[in-house]
């Protein structure tokens, strides 16, 4: 049958796009609990006594409302969501971090043309300096204990004649100490 036979080329009809028709506005108010849209035929309002009108999206934020709970603490409500900064982010609100600029300074001892010409030496030249360093600390240490045992000969025989003290009579006789000042 004729009618069955595709064609390659779309139809007329498909290749119509929707009229432009504008995007129909429905008017919604703010809970002023929970911050949530209210569509039309939905809510509560609440009118106080100094006339101020609450729209509330259910008896449920009504009633928080009026038990004066604060939304900022319900994890619910968009109150909490901003003050725990959760959704939507705006990337230009985002707060920039600086860089950091990068200078030297003089250090005790060394001028900063020194600290210059010691980075631009080679890491051989540093490291040959660190190790002549490094034996030079080591030399200082094998002759400080040598000094140490020469004193410490000096002074055993003072050690001798002092008698054995226990530890808290040392300082200041035998009376404890009131810290709170009261006699």
């Amino acid at each position: 049958a004729f009618w069955l036979k595709r064609s390659s080329s779309p139809s007329p009809c498909s290749s119509r796009s929707p009229a432009p028709f504008p995007a129909m506005v429905i008017k919604t108010d703010l809970c002023n609990y929970t911050e949530y849209r209210i569509y039309p035929g939905h809510g509560q309002k609440f009118v106080a006594k100094d006339g101020k009108v609450h729209f509330f999206i259910t008896a449920k934020a009504d009633s928080l409302f009026h038990q004066r709970i604060k939304p900022v603490k319900l994890r619910w409500t968009q109150a909490w969501r901003r003050m725990n900064k959760k959704g939507k982010v705006e990337e230009g609100a985002k707060k920039r971090t600086r860089k950091v600029a990068k200078f030297q300074k003089a250090i005790v001892g060394m001028t900063l043309d020194d600290i210059k010409k010691k980075k631009a030496q080679k890491p051989e030249l540093r490291q040959a300096a660190k190790e002549a360093a490094a034996k030079e600390a080591k030399a200082r240490a094998a002759q400080k204990p040598k000094a140490a045992a020469k004193a410490s000969t000096k002074a055993a025989p003072k050690a001798k004649g002092q008698a054995k003290v226990p530890k808290g009579a040392a300082a200041g006789g035998g009376a404890k100490k009131d810290f709170k000042g009261k006699k």
